[in-house]
């Protein structure tokens, strides 16, 4: 793929205009922006939530349209207002985002950073990552324990590019379904390339960055190294952050309803030479990881200001014979459905089609699913044959904000499936995977999932969680495919017909999260969990009870979730 050459030819034919960089994926900021936009009454003009991260700009203009309508109710309500302004207080400029006594005159004389420069043409902002944390699995070997230290960067040009960089060294030791899912996969959930690190631990370097170019008022490109997230939901059937960071090129065009996001992004297919792969660390070094490419088009239409519908469209293509594998430059049609490309050129391609929508009915409501289909035949979709080849997921969920009228206390609840052999195909070169982790939902396939999630803001600094999720998911027996592992050719399937979810080694799986985090500082957060989870598999050998229980410090950055 030679994303530069696009670039250049946009950069060209269009004049730049203002930008801003976004907010990175972080669950818990993003139902704030969530739970005001359903209070608000109607949905955010300033972009759809179908497709995250937003940008700053759109964010602060949202907050101020909110504000008007009286949006900020409670003492939470208005504390979470001002975080959300001095977090971007670039686009909202406002004493409150002064710093009362700034450290030696010279750092933190804004509250949200460390180090910025706000001068005519040129705005950065340096900021230090810290992630400490220290748990309690009776069942590990190691203490588990996550250690972060990193560093963000970000800014604008002559108000023209917006700009993003963060890069962190990471040591840790999970609990022990945690370090299992490492052993199984030879991946650290999230992340990509890694090292062993002393008993059952692991070592990984986190780095994101792109460019962002506003090329017109409708029309925004971006370019780098980060994540992307399609949908409302706490999952997301479609593409979700739960993988590796991936090198992407963007398009966005919003005008009047709609919101179209074209999305090429170059992956890892997979990457057999970690160390739990076989290789010596010394020849790390000389091999290159096999390669295989993402085209992906969202098209989000408001139809009211309640109620939001969204087409999608997927293909994951590369040479099955090529380490490097190829780009189809067909793909790079903006406006075209890759289905169709892929019959034209003869294409083995991986391709999946999908629809969203989303309704807020009130001021406390708001309903989401999702709906995703791949090699659908509706004859045999009706005729209860279980043929293998209908491989469909889908999701439901819905939200209740200030539930039961107690200001702050948010309910979500959410039912996630995905059939047999769905997101998988012909190889591991055309899975709908990344770095041996699902792009969608991280079980992958084969099984049934019930969430619930509460959350409670008693006190501005203080925030309540609970989560609890049922999954009931069938595995693959040994030297046996049923459809469970997404990285496995489906040519090697047990059956074509009378397949259903939840066959081969059936598993349940219960998982719970009480989390209390408390706001000390801006960005500064300490965060008591505990969590319980029980396997329970039809494979006695596999059955896990873990208790584990944590205390972590961060600063600027998202909790780090093993919400499987």
């Amino acid at each position: 793929m030679k994303p530069p050459i696009l670039i250049s030819l946009l950069l060209l034919s269009t004049k730049l205009v203002g930008q801003s960089s976004n907010v990175p994926l972080n669950s818990d900021y993003y139902h704030l922006l969530d739970r005001y936009e359903v209070k608000s009454g109607q949905f955010s003009d300033t972009y759809f939530t179908s497709f995250k991260p937003y940008r700053r700009d759109q964010i602060i203009a949202f907050v101020q349209a909110a504000d008007s309508v009286g949006t900020f109710v409670s003492s939470s309500d208005q504390f979470n207002q001002q975080y959300l302004n001095i977090d971007s207080w670039e686009f909202e400029p406002t004493s409150l985002s002064d710093s009362k006594k700034p450290l030696w005159n010279k750092f933190y004389r804004k509250k949200s950073d460390f180090v910025h420069v706000d001068i005519p043409d040129f705005d950065v902002h340096l900021n230090p990552v810290i992630y400490w944390g220290l748990g309690n699995d009776s069942d590990s070997r190691s203490r588990p324990f996550i250690n972060t230290r990193g560093i963000e960067i970000r800014g604008r040009l002559d108000d023209k590019i917006a700009f993003y960089t963060f890069i962190g060294e990471n040591q840790a030791v999970f609990p022990v379904y945690g370090q299992n899912y490492v052993l199984e996969r030879g991946a650290v959930p999230n992340e990509g390339f890694w090292k062993e690190f002393n008993d059952g631990g692991v070592d990984f370097f986190t780095a994101r960055g792109y460019l962002d170019f506003q090329i017109t008022r409708h029309v925004s490109l971006q370019f780098g190294h980060d994540k992307n997230f399609i949908g409302n939901g706490f999952r997301s059937m479609f593409l979700s952050d739960f993988s590796s960071n991936y090198f992407f090129l963007k398009l966005n065009t919003k005008v009047w309803r709609l919101n179209y996001t074209n999305l090429f992004a170059e992956l890892i297919a997979d990457a057999p030479f970690t160390p739990l792969g076989g290789a010596d660390a010394g020849s790390l070094g000389t091999v290159r990881f096999p390669k295989k490419y993402m085209a992906l088009h969202h098209l989000s239409i408001n139809i009211t200001d309640k109620f939001n519908v969204g087409i999608f469209e997927s293909t994951i293509f590369s040479d099955a014979d090529s380490l490097g594998g190829r780009f189809e430059i067909n793909y790079l049609n903006p406006i075209i459905f890759y289905r169709g490309i892929e019959q034209h050129v003869g294409s083995p391609d991986n391709t999946v089609f999908g629809l969203d929508f989303k309704w807020n009915p009130g001021k406390s409501y708001s309903f989401y699913g999702q709906l995703l289909l791949d090699d659908l035949i509706v004859g045999e979709l009706f005729d209860g044959s279980g043929w293998w080849g209908n491989k469909i997921s889908g999701q439901i969920g819905g939200k209740y904000i200030d539930a039961f009228r107690i200001n702050n206390l948010d309910l979500q609840v959410e039912y996630n499936f995905a059939r047999p052999f769905t997101y998988s195909h012909t190889s591991i070169l055309t899975s709908y995977s990344h770095y041996r982790q699902p792009l969608a939902h991280p079980l992958g396939s084969n099984f049934r999932e019930l969430i619930g999630i509460l959350r409670y803001q008693p006190w501005p600094r203080l925030s309540l969680s609970g989560k609890i999720i049922r999954a009931n998911a069938g595995t693959n027996p040994i030297d046996t495919n049923v459809g469970a592992d997404i990285l496995v050719a489906n040519a090697e399937r047990e059956n074509d017909f009378n397949n259903v979810i939840g066959q081969g080694v059936d598993t349940d799986i219960l998982f719970f999260d009480a989390t209390a985090s408390y706001q000390l500082k801006h960005n500064l957060f300490i965060d008591f969990k505990q969590v319980l989870r029980n396997l329970d598999s039809a494979d006695d050998s596999k059955d896990l009870t873990t208790i584990y229980t944590s205390v972590a410090i961060r600063l600027n950055i998202a909790q780090r979730l093993l919400d499987f």
